[in-house]
């Protein structure tokens, strides 16, 4: 055994830990495509913020079906193949929203939201394999956690890129359409296909997969007895959906206005920047503050900034720093007009940053056996980044943008009476050996 260990850890394995971490990019990169993507359909089916955020809804409920047949097969066929399979499937689906844009006006919405579906398959199941495949390409320890770090910095990197890209492509043209952003899908489809091909042909160590003794089933009904993770679940569902619907529809809002589609690119992507910040501050005080207490503060801080976003003057301007477009095309660092809600709700991308680790922390501690069972239910619950995105645009159709962040305060509401009251462990009783 101390042979197979020591030969794997003098193997040579930077080209699959590249893929790997490309992987880990691409999966934020197709994720955040979807929310951008509303205004591309807004523009061309003249559809509401609803219908708009219908391809964000489509990507994460594919989370909610692929959630637990993904950990079966994971176990079946193991790491390697399922990445595979998931990379195939991600390219299929980025090929069918390429489809979109060449379909006639009357099938094109419906194309493109096939795709975004089949693509939410595919990060489904690459969520479930970069994070223990880095692990172990880097050889467990301190080394294998610093590539998962590695892996989501560049994770949000390609968040903070993904609206801004679409804002550059779109511009300021009033009559944009899925064309306009097929070098996105151009950059995604061949991504993956060098992926593929190279983790196809190189040998790499299969993290091991523990065989439960008991049955799926019953680990997770096992798992759901404890009240402290069925309610962490619920905030995992609500989380990611104040994650993705908090930029999605600043993108949308200042999209419509003088700041114009380009420049409200770049202002969500500074969300998705100052997430990254917040992660690397999250990481660096881990040691020190527990989850309880980071995840309390940051769920009051973000209530307070969205308030302040929602009552502020729309008249009131500030200069935010960011990347824009000159009148030449050419791209620069600067200072943008936009209104000074717009400034509050970015700064929340600092206060979701470390809520996933939070709320993952507190809602499986003293599971025990149910841990990965518990883990499955999560990947399920990951769907709430289409649905709740989605009642928001639905909202602000009805009422307005500023009114429907309403829904991201409910949302904060729930997450801080979770760091609290919810988080607290009642069921210790309950044999988790």
């Amino acid at each position: 055994m101390m042979t197979d260990v020591s030969q794997n850890q003098k193997k040579n394995y930077t080209i699959p830990i590249i893929m790997m971490i490309l992987l880990f990019g691409m999966i934020s990169f197709v994720t955040n495509l979807a929310a951008p993507m509303g205004i591309v359909l807004k523009n061309q089916f003249g559809v509401s913020n609803f219908l708009g955020m219908l391809g964000n809804a489509a990507n994460f409920i594919a989370y909610a079906v692929m959630g637990i047949p993904g950990g079966i097969l994971l176990q079946k066929v193991g790491y390697k193949k399922t990445a595979l399979i998931a990379i195939a499937i991600g390219f299929v689906g980025v090929g069918i929203q390429y489809c979109a844009g060449r379909a006639g006006n009357s099938t094109a919405f419906g194309v493109y939201l096939l795709g975004a579906f089949v693509s939410g398959f595919s990060m489904c199941l690459l969520n479930t394999v970069v994070n223990p495949m880095l692990n172990t390409l880097g050889g467990g320890g301190n080394k294998g956690n610093q590539l998962i770090q590695v892996g989501g910095s560049f994770n949000s990197l390609m968040a903070t890129l993904t609206p801004m890209l679409v804002g550059i492509l779109i511009g300021a043209s009033v009559s944009a359409s899925i064309k306009d952003v097929f070098p996105v899908m151009y950059i995604a489809m061949s991504v993956f296909a060098v992926v593929f091909f190279v983790l196809l042909f190189v040998k790499i160590p299969e993290p091991h997969a523990e065989q439960a003794s008991e049955p799926l089933g019953q680990l997770m009904s096992g798992a759901l007895k404890f009240r402290h993770f069925v309610l962490g679940a619920i905030a995992i569902f609500i989380y990611v959906g104040v994650e993705v619907g908090t930029p999605g529809t600043l993108n949308l809002w200042l999209s419509g206005t003088a700041v114009g589609k380009t420049t409200a690119g770049f202002v969500a992507g500074t969300y998705w920047f100052l997430m990254l910040i917040g992660r690397l501050v999250g990481a660096s005080v881990g040691n020190r503050v527990s989850s309880k207490k980071m995840l309390s503060f940051t769920t009051i801080l973000g209530i307070i900034l969205v308030l302040f976003a929602m009552f502020s003057s729309v008249t009131t301007q500030v200069s935010l720093p960011v990347l824009q477009t000159s009148d030449t095309g050419a791209l620069s660092f600067g200072l943008a007009r936009v209104p000074i809600s717009a400034m509050y709700i970015v700064l929340v991308g600092l206060c979701t940053s470390i809520m996933w680790g939070g709320v993952f922390n507190l809602a499986v501690e003293g599971l025990g056996k149910y841990l990965a069972a518990a883990s499955g239910i999560f990947m399920v619950l990951v769907c709430g980044g289409g649905i709740l995105p989605a009642l928001q645009g639905f909202i602000a159709d009805k009422a307005g943008y500023m009114p429907s962040y309403w829904i991201i305060i409910i949302a904060l509401a729930y997450l801080l009476f979770y760091a609290v009251i919810g988080s607290k462990n009642v069921n210790k009783d309950i044999s988790t050996e």
